[in-house]
Protein backbone atom coordinates (compact mmCIF):
# COMPACT_ATOMS: atom_id res chain seq x y z
CA UNK A 1 0.00 0.00 0.00
CA UNK A 2 2.82 2.38 0.92
CA UNK A 3 4.61 1.67 -2.36
CA UNK A 4 1.42 2.29 -4.37
CA UNK A 5 1.07 5.69 -2.70
CA UNK A 6 4.70 6.47 -3.48
CA UNK A 7 4.20 5.55 -7.16
CA UNK A 8 1.20 7.88 -7.30
CA UNK A 9 3.31 10.55 -5.64
CA UNK A 10 6.06 10.02 -8.21
CA UNK A 11 3.68 10.49 -11.15
CA UNK A 12 2.12 13.51 -9.46
CA UNK A 13 5.53 15.14 -9.10
CA UNK A 14 6.39 14.36 -12.74
CA UNK A 15 3.08 15.81 -13.95
CA UNK A 16 3.77 19.12 -12.19
CA UNK A 17 7.16 19.24 -13.97
CA UNK A 18 9.39 18.30 -11.05
CA UNK A 19 12.58 16.86 -12.65
CA UNK A 20 12.34 13.07 -12.72
CA UNK A 21 15.65 12.61 -10.93
CA UNK A 22 14.50 14.86 -8.08
CA UNK A 23 11.11 13.12 -7.96
CA UNK A 24 12.76 9.69 -7.69
CA UNK A 25 15.00 10.90 -4.87
CA UNK A 26 12.14 12.53 -2.94
CA UNK A 27 9.94 9.44 -3.24
CA UNK A 28 12.79 7.12 -2.20
CA UNK A 29 13.72 9.19 0.86
CA UNK A 30 10.10 9.57 1.88
CA UNK A 31 9.57 5.82 1.59
CA UNK A 32 12.67 5.07 3.65
CA UNK A 33 11.48 7.38 6.42
CA UNK A 34 8.03 5.77 6.46
CA UNK A 35 9.35 2.22 6.52
CA UNK A 36 12.53 2.47 8.62
CA UNK A 37 12.47 5.86 10.32
CA UNK A 38 14.60 8.96 9.91
CA UNK A 39 17.83 7.14 10.79
CA UNK A 40 17.61 5.14 7.55
CA UNK A 41 18.31 8.18 5.37
CA UNK A 42 21.77 8.89 6.75
CA UNK A 43 23.44 6.69 4.15
CA UNK A 44 21.52 8.21 1.23
CA UNK A 45 24.37 10.47 0.10
CA UNK A 46 26.88 7.59 0.16
CA UNK A 47 24.41 5.38 -1.72
CA UNK A 48 23.98 8.06 -4.40
CA UNK A 49 27.74 8.42 -4.76
CA UNK A 50 28.30 4.68 -5.05
CA UNK A 51 25.49 4.36 -7.58
CA UNK A 52 26.81 7.11 -9.85
CA UNK A 53 30.45 5.96 -9.75
CA UNK A 54 29.84 2.49 -11.17
CA UNK A 55 32.71 2.06 -13.67
CA UNK A 56 30.64 0.95 -16.71
CA UNK A 57 28.57 4.13 -16.38
CA UNK A 58 31.67 6.17 -17.27
CA UNK A 59 30.89 5.23 -20.88
CA UNK A 60 27.75 7.41 -20.84
CA UNK A 61 29.38 10.89 -20.71
CA UNK A 62 32.04 9.76 -23.17
CA UNK A 63 29.57 8.52 -25.81
CA UNK A 64 27.49 11.67 -25.29
CA UNK A 65 30.58 13.81 -25.83
CA UNK A 66 31.49 11.85 -28.98
CA UNK A 67 27.99 12.51 -30.36
CA UNK A 68 28.27 16.21 -29.49
CA UNK A 69 31.62 16.42 -31.29
CA UNK A 70 30.00 14.92 -34.40
CA UNK A 71 27.28 17.55 -34.22
CA UNK A 72 29.78 20.40 -34.25
CA UNK A 73 31.81 19.13 -37.22
CA UNK A 74 30.87 17.92 -40.70
CA UNK A 75 30.94 14.23 -39.78
CA UNK A 76 27.13 14.00 -39.80
CA UNK A 77 26.83 15.93 -43.08
CA UNK A 78 29.38 13.70 -44.81
CA UNK A 79 27.50 10.59 -43.71
CA UNK A 80 24.25 12.10 -45.02
CA UNK A 81 25.85 12.84 -48.42
CA UNK A 82 27.23 9.31 -48.71
CA UNK A 83 23.94 7.67 -47.81
CA UNK A 84 22.11 9.95 -50.22
CA UNK A 85 24.30 8.87 -53.13
CA UNK A 86 23.74 5.20 -52.20
CA UNK A 87 19.95 5.10 -51.91
CA UNK A 88 18.67 8.57 -52.75
CA UNK A 89 17.75 7.62 -56.32
CA UNK A 90 14.91 5.35 -55.10
CA UNK A 91 11.43 6.88 -54.86
CA UNK A 92 11.20 8.38 -51.38
CA UNK A 93 14.94 7.95 -51.12
CA UNK A 94 15.42 11.00 -48.91
CA UNK A 95 13.30 9.36 -46.20
CA UNK A 96 15.38 6.19 -46.58
CA UNK A 97 18.51 8.32 -46.30
CA UNK A 98 17.15 9.56 -42.98
CA UNK A 99 16.83 5.99 -41.71
CA UNK A 100 20.19 4.93 -43.11
CA UNK A 101 22.07 7.84 -41.57
CA UNK A 102 20.41 7.15 -38.23
CA UNK A 103 21.77 3.61 -38.39
CA UNK A 104 25.26 4.98 -39.10
CA UNK A 105 25.01 7.61 -36.39
CA UNK A 106 23.73 5.01 -33.91
CA UNK A 107 27.06 3.20 -34.17
CA UNK A 108 28.85 6.22 -32.73
CA UNK A 109 26.67 8.17 -30.29
CA UNK A 110 24.22 5.62 -28.80
CA UNK A 111 21.75 8.43 -28.13
CA UNK A 112 18.44 8.96 -29.93
CA UNK A 113 18.24 12.61 -28.86
CA UNK A 114 21.73 13.25 -30.24
CA UNK A 115 20.66 11.52 -33.46
CA UNK A 116 17.62 13.81 -33.88
CA UNK A 117 19.67 16.91 -33.11
CA UNK A 118 22.40 16.03 -35.61
CA UNK A 119 20.32 14.62 -38.44
CA UNK A 120 16.96 16.36 -38.04
CA UNK A 121 18.37 19.85 -38.33
CA UNK A 122 19.77 18.93 -41.77
CA UNK A 123 17.32 16.42 -43.23
CA UNK A 124 13.94 17.70 -42.02
CA UNK A 125 14.25 21.05 -43.88
CA UNK A 126 15.58 19.18 -46.93
CA UNK A 127 12.65 16.76 -46.89
CA UNK A 128 10.13 19.59 -46.60
CA UNK A 129 11.73 21.35 -49.59
CA UNK A 130 11.33 18.16 -51.61
CA UNK A 131 7.59 17.91 -50.95
CA UNK A 132 7.46 15.80 -47.80
CA UNK A 133 4.97 17.06 -45.23
CA UNK A 134 6.37 18.37 -41.98
CA UNK A 135 4.55 15.61 -40.08
CA UNK A 136 6.05 12.82 -42.20
CA UNK A 137 9.50 14.39 -42.03
CA UNK A 138 9.30 14.59 -38.23
CA UNK A 139 7.89 11.05 -37.93
CA UNK A 140 10.62 9.45 -40.06
CA UNK A 141 13.37 11.35 -38.26
CA UNK A 142 12.00 10.56 -34.81
CA UNK A 143 11.34 6.85 -35.30
CA UNK A 144 14.58 6.15 -37.15
CA UNK A 145 16.48 7.94 -34.37
CA UNK A 146 15.25 5.34 -31.90
CA UNK A 147 17.35 2.83 -33.83
CA UNK A 148 20.23 4.57 -32.03
CA UNK A 149 19.42 2.83 -28.75
CA UNK A 150 19.09 -0.61 -30.37
CA UNK A 151 22.18 -0.68 -32.59
CA UNK A 152 25.39 -0.66 -30.51
CA UNK A 153 26.72 1.26 -28.72
CA UNK A 154 23.66 2.15 -26.68
CA UNK A 155 23.41 4.32 -23.58
CA UNK A 156 20.20 2.53 -22.58
CA UNK A 157 22.03 -0.80 -22.71
CA UNK A 158 24.88 0.57 -20.63
CA UNK A 159 22.46 1.64 -17.87
CA UNK A 160 20.62 -1.69 -18.03
CA UNK A 161 23.86 -3.69 -17.96
CA UNK A 162 25.12 -1.79 -14.92
CA UNK A 163 21.85 -2.29 -13.01
CA UNK A 164 21.23 -5.91 -14.06
CA UNK A 165 24.88 -6.98 -13.77
CA UNK A 166 24.79 -8.11 -17.41
CA UNK A 167 27.61 -7.98 -19.95
CA UNK A 168 27.38 -4.67 -21.80
CA UNK A 169 29.43 -6.02 -24.72
CA UNK A 170 27.05 -8.97 -25.12
CA UNK A 171 24.10 -6.57 -25.00
CA UNK A 172 25.73 -4.59 -27.80
CA UNK A 173 26.15 -7.73 -29.91
CA UNK A 174 22.55 -8.77 -29.23
CA UNK A 175 21.29 -5.44 -30.56
CA UNK A 176 22.83 -5.78 -34.03
CA UNK A 177 20.23 -8.03 -35.69
CA UNK A 178 17.10 -6.37 -34.16
CA UNK A 179 18.51 -2.94 -35.02
CA UNK A 180 19.19 -3.84 -38.65
CA UNK A 181 15.77 -5.53 -38.98
CA UNK A 182 14.06 -2.41 -37.60
CA UNK A 183 16.00 -0.12 -39.92
CA UNK A 184 15.25 -2.19 -43.04
CA UNK A 185 11.56 -2.43 -42.13
CA UNK A 186 11.41 1.35 -41.75
CA UNK A 187 12.99 1.78 -45.17
CA UNK A 188 10.29 -0.46 -46.67
CA UNK A 189 7.67 1.66 -44.92
CA UNK A 190 9.28 4.83 -46.32
CA UNK A 191 9.00 3.36 -49.83
CA UNK A 192 5.32 2.58 -49.20
CA UNK A 193 4.71 6.18 -48.14
CA UNK A 194 6.62 7.40 -51.20
CA UNK A 195 4.50 5.38 -53.62
CA UNK A 196 1.27 6.32 -51.85
CA UNK A 197 1.99 10.07 -51.89
CA UNK A 198 4.07 10.13 -55.10
CA UNK A 199 7.13 11.48 -53.33
CA UNK A 200 10.11 12.39 -55.54
CA UNK A 201 13.29 10.54 -56.36
CA UNK A 202 16.55 12.35 -55.77
CA UNK A 203 19.36 12.56 -58.34
CA UNK A 204 19.97 9.49 -60.49
CA UNK A 205 22.60 7.04 -59.28
CA UNK A 206 26.06 8.23 -60.29
CA UNK A 207 29.12 6.11 -59.56
CA UNK A 208 31.31 9.22 -59.74
CA UNK A 209 29.26 11.02 -57.08
CA UNK A 210 29.32 7.88 -54.95
CA UNK A 211 33.11 7.65 -55.14
CA UNK A 212 33.48 11.34 -54.27
CA UNK A 213 31.08 11.04 -51.32
CA UNK A 214 32.88 7.90 -50.16
CA UNK A 215 36.25 9.65 -50.17
CA UNK A 216 34.81 12.63 -48.31
CA UNK A 217 33.18 10.37 -45.68
CA UNK A 218 35.95 7.79 -45.52
CA UNK A 219 37.31 8.93 -42.17
CA UNK A 220 33.81 9.34 -40.73
CA UNK A 221 33.10 5.72 -41.69
CA UNK A 222 36.16 4.68 -39.72
CA UNK A 223 34.51 5.78 -36.46
CA UNK A 224 32.13 2.80 -36.08
CA UNK A 225 34.88 0.46 -37.32
CA UNK A 226 37.28 1.74 -34.67
CA UNK A 227 34.71 1.79 -31.85
CA UNK A 228 32.82 -1.44 -32.49
CA UNK A 229 35.87 -3.27 -33.83
CA UNK A 230 37.75 -2.50 -30.64
CA UNK A 231 34.84 -3.52 -28.39
CA UNK A 232 33.78 -6.69 -30.22
CA UNK A 233 37.36 -7.69 -30.89
CA UNK A 234 38.05 -7.74 -27.15
CA UNK A 235 40.73 -5.07 -27.49
CA UNK A 236 38.87 -2.57 -25.30
CA UNK A 237 35.94 -2.70 -22.89
CA UNK A 238 32.73 -0.79 -23.61
CA UNK A 239 33.90 2.01 -21.31
CA UNK A 240 37.32 2.18 -22.96
CA UNK A 241 35.56 2.08 -26.34
CA UNK A 242 33.64 5.20 -25.33
CA UNK A 243 36.92 6.96 -24.58
CA UNK A 244 38.23 5.76 -27.92
CA UNK A 245 35.14 7.27 -29.59
CA UNK A 246 35.97 10.69 -28.12
CA UNK A 247 39.63 10.52 -29.16
CA UNK A 248 38.70 9.37 -32.69
CA UNK A 249 36.06 12.12 -33.03
CA UNK A 250 38.57 14.75 -31.90
CA UNK A 251 41.20 13.47 -34.29
CA UNK A 252 38.92 13.14 -37.32
CA UNK A 253 37.00 16.37 -36.73
CA UNK A 254 39.97 18.48 -35.67
CA UNK A 255 43.03 17.07 -37.45
CA UNK A 256 41.66 15.37 -40.58
CA UNK A 257 38.70 17.63 -41.43
CA UNK A 258 40.14 20.72 -39.66
CA UNK A 259 36.67 21.83 -38.56
CA UNK A 260 37.00 21.73 -34.78
CA UNK A 261 38.07 25.01 -33.23
CA UNK A 262 37.95 26.07 -29.59
CA UNK A 263 34.44 27.50 -29.97
CA UNK A 264 33.12 24.23 -31.40
CA UNK A 265 34.94 22.21 -28.75
CA UNK A 266 33.52 24.33 -25.95
CA UNK A 267 30.00 23.99 -27.38
CA UNK A 268 30.37 20.21 -27.62
CA UNK A 269 31.69 19.93 -24.07
CA UNK A 270 28.90 22.10 -22.62
CA UNK A 271 26.29 20.05 -24.50
CA UNK A 272 27.89 16.82 -23.30
CA UNK A 273 28.05 17.97 -19.68
CA UNK A 274 24.40 19.05 -19.66
CA UNK A 275 23.13 15.76 -21.10
CA UNK A 276 25.41 13.75 -18.81
CA UNK A 277 24.25 15.63 -15.72
CA UNK A 278 20.63 14.71 -16.42
CA UNK A 279 21.40 11.01 -16.84
CA UNK A 280 23.84 10.67 -13.95
CA UNK A 281 21.57 12.46 -11.48
CA UNK A 282 18.90 9.94 -12.45
CA UNK A 283 21.33 7.11 -11.82
CA UNK A 284 22.36 8.53 -8.44
CA UNK A 285 18.83 9.00 -7.11
CA UNK A 286 17.81 5.62 -8.50
CA UNK A 287 20.42 4.01 -6.25
CA UNK A 288 18.53 5.38 -3.23
CA UNK A 289 15.27 4.09 -4.70
CA UNK A 290 16.90 0.70 -5.25
CA UNK A 291 17.99 0.64 -1.61
CA UNK A 292 14.43 1.34 -0.48
CA UNK A 293 12.96 -1.32 -2.78
CA UNK A 294 15.45 -3.86 -1.44
CA UNK A 295 14.57 -3.03 2.16
CA UNK A 296 10.85 -3.62 1.59
CA UNK A 297 11.59 -6.68 -0.60
CA UNK A 298 9.42 -5.39 -3.43
CA UNK A 299 11.26 -7.28 -6.21
CA UNK A 300 10.72 -10.60 -4.47
CA UNK A 301 7.08 -9.81 -3.70
CA UNK A 302 6.50 -8.69 -7.31
CA UNK A 303 7.98 -11.93 -8.62
CA UNK A 304 5.74 -14.00 -6.36
CA UNK A 305 2.67 -12.01 -7.44
CA UNK A 306 3.36 -12.49 -11.16
CA UNK A 307 4.13 -16.19 -10.73
CA UNK A 308 0.83 -16.46 -8.86
CA UNK A 309 -0.93 -15.28 -12.02
CA UNK A 310 1.03 -17.43 -14.49
CA UNK A 311 4.30 -19.33 -14.56
CA UNK A 312 4.51 -19.43 -18.37
CA UNK A 313 7.53 -17.31 -19.23
CA UNK A 314 6.07 -16.03 -22.51
CA UNK A 315 2.88 -14.93 -20.75
CA UNK A 316 5.02 -13.24 -18.10
CA UNK A 317 7.02 -11.45 -20.80
CA UNK A 318 3.74 -10.34 -22.39
CA UNK A 319 2.58 -8.86 -19.09
CA UNK A 320 5.93 -7.12 -18.62
CA UNK A 321 5.76 -5.69 -22.15
CA UNK A 322 2.33 -4.23 -21.39
CA UNK A 323 3.63 -2.73 -18.15
CA UNK A 324 6.72 -1.30 -19.86
CA UNK A 325 4.62 0.16 -22.69
CA UNK A 326 2.52 2.12 -20.20
CA UNK A 327 5.54 3.23 -18.17
CA UNK A 328 7.32 4.33 -21.35
CA UNK A 329 4.48 6.73 -22.14
CA UNK A 330 5.12 8.67 -18.93
CA UNK A 331 8.82 8.29 -18.10
CA UNK A 332 12.00 9.06 -20.00
CA UNK A 333 14.04 6.04 -21.07
CA UNK A 334 16.76 6.16 -18.42
CA UNK A 335 14.20 6.73 -15.65
CA UNK A 336 12.08 3.79 -16.85
CA UNK A 337 15.09 1.46 -16.88
CA UNK A 338 16.18 2.64 -13.46
CA UNK A 339 12.70 2.20 -11.99
CA UNK A 340 11.87 -1.18 -13.52
CA UNK A 341 15.09 -3.22 -13.64
CA UNK A 342 15.65 -3.61 -9.87
CA UNK A 343 12.03 -4.74 -9.50
CA UNK A 344 11.78 -7.27 -12.33
CA UNK A 345 15.24 -8.91 -12.44
CA UNK A 346 14.46 -11.51 -9.73
CA UNK A 347 11.39 -12.47 -11.78
CA UNK A 348 13.43 -12.68 -15.00
CA UNK A 349 15.89 -15.06 -13.34
CA UNK A 350 13.07 -17.09 -11.82
CA UNK A 351 11.27 -17.77 -15.13
CA UNK A 352 14.51 -18.62 -16.92
CA UNK A 353 14.78 -15.71 -19.37
CA UNK A 354 18.26 -14.77 -20.50
CA UNK A 355 19.13 -11.33 -19.02
CA UNK A 356 20.67 -10.39 -22.37
CA UNK A 357 17.39 -11.12 -24.17
CA UNK A 358 15.45 -9.15 -21.59
CA UNK A 359 17.91 -6.29 -22.00
CA UNK A 360 16.88 -6.08 -25.66
CA UNK A 361 13.20 -6.30 -24.67
CA UNK A 362 13.74 -3.45 -22.23
CA UNK A 363 15.63 -1.38 -24.79
CA UNK A 364 12.98 -1.83 -27.48
CA UNK A 365 10.26 -0.81 -25.03
CA UNK A 366 12.26 2.34 -24.34
CA UNK A 367 12.48 2.96 -28.10
CA UNK A 368 8.68 2.68 -28.35
CA UNK A 369 8.28 4.97 -25.35
CA UNK A 370 10.37 7.62 -27.08
CA UNK A 371 7.62 7.80 -29.73
CA UNK A 372 4.45 7.61 -27.61
CA UNK A 373 3.07 10.81 -26.02
CA UNK A 374 2.67 12.45 -23.62
CA UNK A 375 6.42 12.30 -22.80
CA UNK A 376 7.88 10.99 -26.13
CA UNK A 377 11.20 12.79 -25.68
CA UNK A 378 12.58 12.01 -29.14
CA UNK A 379 9.31 12.73 -30.95
CA UNK A 380 9.01 16.08 -29.16
CA UNK A 381 12.55 17.02 -30.23
CA UNK A 382 11.82 16.07 -33.84
CA UNK A 383 8.54 18.01 -33.84
CA UNK A 384 10.26 21.09 -32.46
CA UNK A 385 12.72 21.02 -35.37
CA UNK A 386 9.96 20.41 -37.95
CA UNK A 387 7.61 22.90 -36.22
CA UNK A 388 4.72 20.41 -36.25
CA UNK A 389 2.07 19.44 -33.71
CA UNK A 390 3.04 16.38 -31.69
CA UNK A 391 -0.42 14.78 -31.79
CA UNK A 392 -0.84 15.26 -35.55
CA UNK A 393 2.66 13.89 -36.11
CA UNK A 394 1.84 10.87 -33.94
CA UNK A 395 -0.94 9.89 -36.36
CA UNK A 396 1.61 9.71 -39.18
CA UNK A 397 4.12 8.04 -36.88
CA UNK A 398 1.84 5.13 -35.93
CA UNK A 399 3.06 2.78 -38.72
CA UNK A 400 6.66 3.37 -37.62
CA UNK A 401 5.68 2.62 -34.02
CA UNK A 402 4.09 -0.61 -35.30
CA UNK A 403 7.45 -1.52 -36.86
CA UNK A 404 9.18 -1.05 -33.50
CA UNK A 405 6.47 -3.10 -31.80
CA UNK A 406 6.91 -5.83 -34.42
CA UNK A 407 10.64 -6.03 -33.71
CA UNK A 408 9.84 -6.08 -29.98
CA UNK A 409 7.50 -9.05 -30.41
CA UNK A 410 10.11 -10.90 -32.48
CA UNK A 411 12.78 -10.37 -29.82
CA UNK A 412 10.32 -11.38 -27.08
CA UNK A 413 9.04 -14.60 -28.64
CA UNK A 414 11.91 -15.60 -30.97
CA UNK A 415 14.92 -15.38 -28.63
CA UNK A 416 17.33 -16.51 -31.36
CA UNK A 417 17.00 -13.12 -33.05
CA UNK A 418 18.77 -11.39 -30.17
CA UNK A 419 21.01 -14.06 -28.66
CA UNK A 420 22.27 -16.12 -31.61
CA UNK A 421 25.21 -13.80 -32.27
CA UNK A 422 25.98 -13.67 -28.55
CA UNK A 423 26.10 -17.47 -28.37
CA UNK A 424 28.17 -17.61 -31.54
CA UNK A 425 30.88 -15.25 -30.31
CA UNK A 426 30.83 -15.62 -26.52
CA UNK A 427 29.75 -19.16 -25.67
Amino acid sequence: MTFALLVLGLFALVLINVPIAVALGVVALFGMVLSKGIDSVFNAALTMFDGATNFPLLAIPLFILAGALMNTTSISRRLINLTSTLIGFVRGGLAMVNVGVSMFFAEISGSAVADVAAIGSVLIPAMKRRGYTGRLSAAVTSSSASIAIIIPPSIAMIIYGALADASIVQLFVAGIVPGVLGGLAMMVLCYWYAVRYNLPREDAFDIGRLWTAFKQAGWALMLPVIILGGIFGGIVTATEGAGLAVVASLFIGGVIYRELNWTHLRKAMVEGVMQTAVVMLLVATSAVLGLYLTEIQLPQNFARWIIGITSNKYAVLGLLNCMLFVIGMFLHGAAAIILVVPIVMPLIHQIGVDPIQFGLIMTLNIAVGQQTPPVASVLVTSCSIAKTDIWETTKVNLPFIVVLLGVLLLVTYVPAISITLVELFYQ
